[in-house]
């Protein structure tokens, strides 16, 4: 595994652990949904409840996979296995990535605006200066969008704990280990 996926995975488990007690449960999932919700009001009811949804999979999938005690918490060690394992947890990322990009595209032309895209990324959790870095990273339109597709390409690339040198390590970039 990569060290560079492990870097980017303990950015994501900090960022949804919302209240900062080392573990992730059911009520920072929730937590994350409605911040990243506030942060698309263009959008359609439909893809708010998509994003909704897909961390809701997200942690379902955690905790179904993960939570051997029953105790409905996962701690980094867990998140790692599971996350950077990509035969089980692909298709949940792969429904997220869908469900986030869907938000920051509200007219659905395929392509999403830097405004937008810093929005969903703030609400996520990420720092701004890395957030321009990733925006960059896709090579903007000149009105300053980049296509969905391809970032909906990099969240799952950003799991993949084969890759290293792709635009989400920016993301990483400058947070201790």
């Amino acid at each position: 595994m990569r060290e560079e996926a492990v870097n980017r995975v303990r950015v994501v488990f900090s960022l949804l652990d919302a209240d900062g007690n080392g573990v992730l449960e059911s009520a920072d999932f929730d937590l994350m949904a409605d911040r990243v919700m506030a942060a698309a009001p263009r959008s359609t009811d439909e893809e708010r409840e998509a994003l909704r949804l897909s961390f809701r999979r997200y942690w379902t999938t955690l905790v179904s996979e993960l939570d051997t005690d029953g105790d409905g918490r996962v701690d980094f060690q867990e998140y790692t296995a599971c996350v950077l394992t990509p035969e089980r947890f692909e298709p949940t990322i792969a429904a997220f990535a869908r469900a986030l990009t869907r938000l920051g595209d509200p007219e659905g032309q395929g392509l999403v605006a830097r405004d937008d895209f810093m929005a969903l990324m703030t609400a996520i959790g990420f720092a701004p200066e890395n957030i321009t870095a990733l925006f960059d990273a896709f090579g903007p339109s000149p009105d300053d969008r980049i296509e969905a597709a391809v970032w909906e390409d990099e969240i799952i690339a950003y799991y993949a704990p084969d890759k290293a040198g792709i635009p989400g390590d920016r993301l990483a970039d400058g947070v201790a280990s």
